[in-house]
């Protein structure tokens, strides 16, 4: 499933392209819950596209415990073992999913962006699978900076629709730079990607997405968010994405024991 080599490329780069780890049994699996809620969305979809303009970027998350086909890759698949596996943990807790579906002809990009300053979660031993249910070329895909989970650095996280950063205290994390305007200066990986492969990447790891210009071909992806042993509970200088208002009397460091971040991994 996951080699030495592999788990040494993971904690030096903060993210790893993992080939046919899938089987076709599980896409078509979330594929059946992702048209599921697409019909029924969540509480916290969101669309990104204009209704005047060609394609549809749409989101949504935190729908695990109202679709069984989410559920059940979820504790069942090879995914959370993955992921316990490639943070090095003894145990992994689930933190929430995200459908993200770029529909043909989708100009909409994903900004440069990382994870872990949106969490309400401090740690290093957390990592995100993202897996797409369709063949994904690079130039279409997700683009990562190398090494940049392991820069110290957190970034203000910015609004996926506007490219607005957060309302957070002022100082409190850096904006981004302007990664694309200065991509030479770093370590970008992408990788072509068929069915059945997945990319895992570290919360902090800088990354972003192109959008889907092919005519007929849909790219929809499904990422698991996972928490290893050393996840706890971070304090925010504002609001968090998710917002699980559930933790609103949790304290900073608190261990993240609550049903809504179920066991489905121990050694």
């Amino acid at each position: 499933m996951i080699n030495k080599s592999q788990i040494i490329k993971y904690h030096q780069d903060g993210v790893v392209c993992l080939r046919q780890v899938f089987d076709q049994s599980w896409l078509d699996l979330l594929a059946a819950g992702i048209e599921k809620n697409r019909k029924d969305p969540g509480p916290y979809a969101c669309e990104y596209t204009p209704t005047n303009k060609e394609g549809d970027f749409y989101d949504d998350y935190c729908n695990w415990n109202r679709f069984e086909e989410y559920k059940n890759f979820l504790f069942d698949s090879p995914a959370a073992e993955i992921a316990g596996r490639i943070t090095q943990s003894k145990k992994v807790q689930l933190f929430h999913e995200h459908i993200l579906v770029k529909e043909p002809k989708t100009s909409e990009q994903t900004p440069w962006h990382h994870d872990q300053p949106y969490y309400c979660v401090d740690g290093n031993q957390v990592c995100s699978i993202w897996l797409p249910l369709d063949p994904v070329p690079r130039e279409i895909g997700l683009e990562f900076i190398a090494g940049s989970h392991a820069w110290g650095k957190m970034f203000m996280p910015k609004k996926f629709l506007t490219n607005a950063e957060y309302d957070y205290t002022p100082s409190s994390f850096e904006s981004l730079p302007n990664i694309e305007v200065e991509r030479d200066k770093y370590e970008i990986l992408s990788w072509d990607m068929d069915q059945g492969d997945c990319i895992i990447f570290h919360f902090k790891t800088l990354h972003s997405g192109k959008g889907n210009p092919r005519e007929s071909t849909r790219r929809r992806a499904f990422s698991s968010r996972w928490l290893g042993d050393d996840a706890v509970f971070a304090e925010r200088p504002g609001e968090t994405s998710p917002p699980f208002p559930e933790l609103a009397s949790f304290k900073q460091g608190q261990a993240l024991d609550h049903p809504l971040f179920p066991v489905c991994w121990r050694k």
